[in-house]
């Protein structure tokens, strides 16, 4: 307590209240990706695709329902505030083996992880497969020119939203239900207009109507493997698509952009036009690589906007990251930990005196307070977040991650 004792006064003798960035802290929900348990596998196929590849062979990945949510539940119990987990339609549940095929699921499917999110006192959100399928033709999903293949993804997508609707009823919430395809072009296509044009199309079809309990939203990438060339859901397609539908937003995933935009920079811009900014953080290393977070530049500039833009309410924040070459719950650990500092470290800034001596022209001012900030007791304030949470200190809990480890994932 000493120790944050001094470290309050130091940000207090700045104009920064402590206890007030932890109660903030507090009651902000990440939204954790159950899909760094079991390296994107899912229940209903078995691999990823889409471009998307999670690397290694740590031993110890989740095979069920019920390792991945045993794991889940030990990763957030190392992880402090108010969390979500997201999930994606590849992990419906089936009983007894009788699987169904994606333009067929049902609520029914989803009701297992509605009971384990009440457990532990989560919220849900959802997004449709729209990878790692047999019926992905031609790498096309719902921009494909064949009508079976659309008319698939498209029921799928109307199934994902009706899903998520139910769970958002089952749980008194709303569900961020986020629409994602993989469709692109390997090399230069011949007509980059057709696929755009029917893709709005199905997506027209799949948003008719707004669902109570669903907040809707689609996103964007810059190129995957084996779309190198041409990816139809662009950045400018999604935005300018999003903007002419209510109730429909522009996810942003600060991995799926030219590695020198800022991603950061996205957020006021959007935030001029929309009441919601879905947002997946994730660490890209030279390309869209989902890296496990960490508490570095880029996660904190994000954060930054969030925090100086008074968007907590606004902006939903989830993580996108898988990683096979380190212990997965070590990884879910880590990386919601580093968002959360990112968060603190936002929240412990001056931000009104930073905007008057921007707006005064003061940049001197401005840049000698901003790295008079960065040896400021940080570590204290999180130190005090951690023990206000009842989780383990940095340092404690990776000891009882090495346990879980030697009695229970070495045996799978």
């Amino acid at each position: 307590m000493q120790l944050y004792e001094h470290a309050k006064n130091a940000y207090k003798a700045l104009g920064v209240d402590t206890d007030k960035a932890l109660e903030l802290l507090a009651g902000k929900a990440i939204s954790i990706h159950c899909w760094q348990g079991d390296d994107v596998t899912g229940f209903d196929s078995g691999a990823a695709g889409g471009g998307i590849q999670a690397t290694g062979d740590y031993p110890g990945k989740a095979r069920s329902f019920e390792e991945l949510t045993a794991d889940f539940a030990k990763a957030i119990s190392f992880i402090p505030g108010k969390k979500r987990i997201n999930l994606h339609a590849s992990y419906a549940v089936f009983p007894d083996g009788k699987r169904v095929e994606r333009d067929a699921i049902t609520f029914e499917h989803f009701k297992p992880w509605v009971e384990f999110a009440r457990e532990q006192g989560i919220g849900i959100d959802f997004n449709p497969t729209c990878f790692g399928h047999p019926r992905v033709k031609d790498g096309l999903t719902l921009s494909s020119p064949c009508d079976e293949t659309r008319r698939f993804w498209i029921e799928h997508c109307k199934r994902s939203r009706e899903i998520a609707n139910a769970i958002g009823e089952a749980l008194n919430d709303k569900v961020l239900c986020n629409i994602w395809i993989p469709d692109g072009y390997k090399n230069v296509p011949a007509d980059r207009l057709s696929p755009r044009k029917r893709l709005q199309a199905s997506l027209d079809e799949i948003l008719a109507g707004a669902l109570p309990h669903v907040i809707d939203c689609v996103e964007s990438k810059v190129f995957g493997i084996g779309l190198e060339s041409y990816t139809v859901g662009s950045n400018e397609f999604y935005v300018t698509y999003a903007a002419s539908k209510k109730g429909v937003y522009p996810l942003l995933d600060n991995g799926h952009y030219h590695p020198t935009e800022c991603t950061a920079d996205k957020i006021p811009a959007l935030l001029c036009f929309f009441d919601k900014i879905p947002l997946h953080i994730t660490r890209p290393v030279r390309w869209d690589s989902d890296h496990v977070t960490l508490f570095d530049d880029t996660t904190r500039e994000i954060c930054m906007e969030i925090v100086r833009n008074n968007a907590l309410d606004k902006v939903l924040m989830g993580l996108d990251f898988f990683d096979a070459s380190i212990n997965r719950i070590a990884a879910w650990a880590m990386g919601t930990r580093a968002v959360q500092k990112a968060l603190l470290y936002a929240l412990l800034m001056p931000h009104d005196a930073l905007r008057k001596a921007q707006d005064a022209g003061d940049f001197t001012t401005v840049m000698a307070l901003q790295e008079q900030m960065k040896t400021l007791p940080f570590g204290e304030v999180w130190a005090q977040h951690c023990k206000n949470e009842s989780v383990p200190q940095d340092g404690e809990w990776l000891a009882e991650v090495r346990a879980y480890e030697e009695n229970i994932l070495l045996k799978r």
